[in-house]
C-alpha cells in the first residue's frame, strides 16, 4: 500500500494506450488497471469487464481494463510495463505465463503499486511476484475435480480440447483432468487453435481417428461452441460424455439439451469484482483479507440453471 489513506475521491484522467483495448469504468476516485492475457475475439472476457465496470461504479474508482489484441503474452508483458510507468493506485492482472510476466509484475511491485493477480497463477505465485493476493480458480485442481466426476461417470479415454496452448496455465486444466481419471495426458491435449472452423473439423478428425474415446473436455467458450458443432455435424451430440470449463450462452443451450453433461463456472465476475473491492478498501481503510480467495470450480448442470442463464455471458 503506497499510502495508508488516501483521499477518498480525486480527478484521475484515463490514460489510453493507443493500440490497446480499453475500457473504463469511472472517471474519478482511484485508479486501478486490469490488464489480461485474453485477445479481443474471446467474449468470455465481457463478463470481467462487467465486473470492474459495476465495481468501480460503486465505488467511485476508475478501472481501466487492457489486453494484447491477438493474446500474445510477451505483448502483456509489454502492456503491464506500460501501466506501471503510468502509477496507477493498483494493478490487476492475470498470471497467464508465470516466467514472462513475473519479472513485469514484480517490477510494478517493487515500485510501490499494490498488485492482485487474478484468473491465473497460484496464491504461490502471487506471493513471489509481491502482489497482495490471488483471487481466482486453481486450474490443475479444478481439472482434478473434473476427471474425478468423469472416472465416476465411466469415461476412460478422452479429447481435450486446448484453445490457449500457449498458456501454460490452461493447459494445468487437461493436465489435472487426466490425473483425476488416472490415466496419463499422453496425446489426449488438442491443440486447437481459436479459428472456429479449424476447431470443429479437428475435433471431427481425432474422434474419427481415435473411436475409442468416451470423454471430452473442452477449455471455455472459444473451444466448446465449435465441438458442440462438431458433435450434432457427427451424430455423437448427447452420446459422448462432454464436459466443459467456463460458461456461455451456447454451452448452457447444450447443457439444457444435453450435449454437454456440466459446466465449470470459476465465477469471472467476481475475479474482476473483487479485487477493485479489495484494493479499494485497502487503500482507503488499511484492511485486507488474510487468504487468498478460490472463486471456483463450482460445476453447474441441467438442475441448475434458472439463474445461470439468466446471466450467462453477462455475470456468469
Amino acid at each position: 500500500m503506497r499510502s495508508f489513506v488516501k483521499g477518498l475521491v480525486f480527478a484521475t484522467a484515463a490514460i489510453a494506450v493507443p493500440g490497446l483495448t480499453s475500457t473504463v469504468a469511472s472517471a474519478e476516485g482511484e485508479k486501478y488497471i486490469l490488464v489480461s492475457h485474453a485477445p479481443d475475439s474471446d467474449s468470455w472476457w465481457n463478463t470481467i469487464k462487467n465486473g470492474i465496470t459495476l465495481a468501480g461504479e460503486q465505488l467511485n474508482v476508475s478501472v481501466e481494463y487492457r489486453n494484447p489484441p491477438t493474446g500474445d503474452i510477451a505483448d502483456m508483458a509489454r502492456i503491464i510495463e506500460q501501466a506501471t510507468a503510468s502509477n496507477p493506485d493498483g494493478i490487476i492482472t492475470t498470471l497467464a505465463d508465470f516466467d514472462v510476466l513475473k519479472g513485469p509484475i514484480k517490477a510494478a511491485s517493487d515500485q510501490g503499486i499494490d498488485v492482485i493477480i487474478m484468473n491465473t497463477g497460484t496464491g504461490d505465485q502471487a506471493s513471489e511476484v509481491g502482489a497482495l493476493m490471488y483471487v481466482g480458480q486453481p486450474e490443475y485442481e479444478a481439472g482434478v475435480a473434473a476427471g474425478k466426476r468423469a472416472k465416476k461417470d465411466g469415461v476412460t479415454r478422452f479429447l481435450c480440447v486446448n484453445h490457449a496452448i500457449q498458456q501454460p496455465t490452461v493447459g494445468e486444466r487437461c493436465r489435472g483432468f487426466a490425473d483425476g481419471l488416472g490415466i496419463d495426458l499422453g496425446d489426449s491435449m488438442l491443440d486447437s487453435g481459436t479459428d472456429p472452423a479449424e476447431i470443429k473439423n479437428k475435433v471431427l478428425a481425432y474422434l474419427s481417428a481415435n473411436p475409442d474415446v468416451d470423454g471430452i473436455l473442452t477449455l471455455g467458450p472459444v473451444s466448446a461452441d465449435p465441438t458442440i458443432a462438431a458433435l450434432k455435424e457427427n451424430g455423437m451430440a448427447g452420446d459422448i460424455y462432454f464436459g466443459t470449463f467456463d460458461l456461455g450462452a451456447e454451452i448452457v443451450k447444450a447443457i439444457k439439451d444435453g450435449t454437454i453433461k456440466w459446466g465449470i463456472d470459476q465465477q469471472p465476475f467476481l475475479q474482476a469484482y473483487l479485487p477493485v473491492v479489495i484494493l479499494a478498501n485497502w487503500d482507503r481503510y488499511g484492511v485486507l483479507p488474510g487468504n487468498n480467495i478460490n472463486s471456483g470450480p463450482g460445476f453447474v448442470t441441467a438442475d441448475g440453471l434458472e439463474k445461470v442463464e439468466k446471466y450467462a455471458g453477462e455475470y456468469r
